[in-house]
């Protein structure tokens, strides 16, 4: 039996209306999450990757905004929903983990004061109640004695032990959806892999959806069920990830293959895609990845490449995928 839509995006377009002119954060982009799904958002600094997440949390900073599309949970559209709503949506049933925790972790208030905090909002429990199921989620995330730990402040902890308390904060709640905001980027290996093993773990134990935000198709193969690939605000490839990674049908997300480092490589050169990702104030005419691209012709310079299917659940929005790869 196919597993309900938990979150459905269509063509959300987030705009930030600067002095210089118009930015398209995000530019029609459309996707869902089903319920227990692991979905990649992949794509260089700069994509749109965050500003979907936070477009999903209603979270857009200024002088960002919504301006077009829907965002269905549970098939409501949370853009319908006034503020007070949002407040139980927000951590309860949807939540977000940083990419910086220094930055998001409040460095006044203790750890355990922070989780306290979100428990006693969305639980209703008592301060005990809270404390001990703090204690109890330190623990999870592999936190030693967090017994002791959870009165510590963020400047006390390493690096990998912050970004483990911020994913206790995001999963305090036992939220439907998480969305995690390149969250392993400033650890090191082991630890970025201790961290996509706790979040396998903790979504196999509850069933969470994951929207996992990423520039790293090394994770990608590692974590995801399905891969979105985003360029210029706009994804342009999406499959699911065992089918992207043999079948791939389009050039920018070829490059970024091209540009991981492998076991298998052995003295091979790693590619890098040429050229730098666009300026979106100053985006090209036609297709934003021809002035990168190495299949370019002159159509691609004029067209605007809608996402087509390729086969059925794998979709690309190259005008040239038929010819090139077929």
């Amino acid at each position: 039996m196919d597993m309900a839509e938990i979150l459905k995006v269509q063509d959300l377009k987030t705009y930030f209306k600067l002095q210089d002119g118009l930015v398209k954060a995000v530019d029609g982009v459309t996707f869902s999450v089903k319920e227990g799904e692991v979905l990649g958002l992949v794509g260089e600094s700069g994509s749109g990757k965050s500003m979907t997440c936070r477009s999903i949390l209603r979270l857009v900073p200024e002088p960002g905004k919504i301006v077009n599309g829907k965002i269905f949970y549970n098939e409501m559209d949370i853009l319908d929903w006034p503020e007070s709503r949002l407040v139980q949506y927000r951590g309860k049933e949807v939540s977000m983990i940083l990419q910086e925790p220094m930055t998001a972790l409040n460095p006044v208030w203790t750890i355990g004061e922070q989780m306290m905090e979100t428990i006693v909002q969305h639980e209703g429990v008592s301060q005990s109640e809270a404390r001990n199921q703090s204690i109890e989620l330190l623990r999870k995330v592999g936190i030693p004695v967090p017994e002791r730990r959870i009165s510590e402040y963020p400047h006390q902890f390493s690096g990998g032990m912050r970004q483990r308390a911020m994913i206790a904060i995001a999963l305090s709640c036992r939220p439907k959806v998480l969305l995690a905001d390149e969250p392993t980027t400033a650890l090191d290996v082991t630890i970025q892999d201790q961290i996509i093993k706790l979040v396998q773990d903790l979504q196999a134990e509850t069933g969470a959806s994951v929207v996992w935000v990423t520039h790293d198709l090394g994770v990608v193969a590692q974590l995801c069920d399905r891969v979105a690939v985003m360029y210029a605000g706009r994804i342009v490839e999406m499959a699911d990830v065992i089918e992207l990674f043999e079948n791939s049908r389009h050039p920018y997300t070829l490059g970024l293959m091209e540009s991981i480092p492998t076991g298998e490589l052995k003295g091979k050169k790693l590619v890098p895609i040429q050229g730098n990702p666009p300026d979106l104030l100053n985006l090209p005419a036609g297709c934003s990845f021809a002035p990168r691209c190495r299949y370019v012709m002159d159509a691609c310079r004029t067209a605007d490449p809608q996402l087509r299917p390729v086969k059925p659940g794998h979709f690309s929005a190259c005008i040239r995928f038929e010819e090139i790869w077929s």
